[in-house]
């Protein structure tokens, strides 16, 4: 997280600094970001940005705790609209990751194919309930279990689990393929109706 010092800026130096870390991590992965590109696009000496962040990991996951949080709002917009329907609501939401403005789309391309655990965890936190928080527990609320073939909560946190790790691999492929929008979505609402209408006869 941030030091003190940078919740204390204006809110326009904040910003400021916020986007030119943006910039940076949407042009290349984390491993591959230059705090001096980050300083000279914020227009700050190089010492301020430590004063603001422990180093350039702790700016890439406030912010991609960031991306989190729109992540989060997006899934119970999703959910309530489609009156509980996960598989629409994961649909819609794989559209709106694939079909992002420029510069968040290179932020998550970026994010997906440098995958690690860290990050990996870290973005799962808009789906899951890592930590049984209570957003987690008001997002399976507006889920209509009644149409699952699931019988308690450990089978739904378990279908849950497949549902995010084929979307996260779908993600991962558009970016790795360059797959087109229709190319992405045609692939990704082939997985959700096997996995909604199931994979046995029996």
């Amino acid at each position: 997280m941030p030091k003190i010092t940078f919740f204390n800026l204006p809110q326009e130096k904040q910003k400021k600094l916020v986007h030119a870390a943006r910039q940076e991590f949407s042009r290349v992965p984390l491993y591959q970001a230059s705090i001096t590109n980050i300083v000279k696009s914020a227009r700050i000496p190089r010492g301020s940005f430590y004063q603001y962040f422990e180093d350039k990991e702790d700016a890439f996951f406030y912010l991609l705790k960031e991306r989190v949080q729109v992540n989060k709002n997006y899934l119970f917009s999703l959910i309530k609209r489609h009156e509980g329907d996960i598989f629409q609501t994961l649909i819609d939401f794989y559209k709106l990751i694939i079909t992002e403005e420029e510069e968040n789309l290179s932020f998550l391309r970026n994010i997906f194919l440098n995958m690690n655990h860290q990050i990996e965890t870290e973005f799962e936190r808009s789906f899951s309930n890592h930590e049984a928080n209570e957003e987690f527990s008001e997002f399976s609320s507006l889920i209509d279990k009644g149409k699952l073939n699931i019988k308690n909560d450990e089978e739904f946190a378990c279908m849950m689990k497949i549902l995010i790790s084929v979307m996260m691999r779908s993600v991962i492929d558009k970016f790795s393929r360059d797959l087109t929008e229709d190319e992405a979505m045609r692939h990704f609402n082939i997985e959700m109706n096997l996995l909604k209408n199931g994979l046995s006869r029996n």
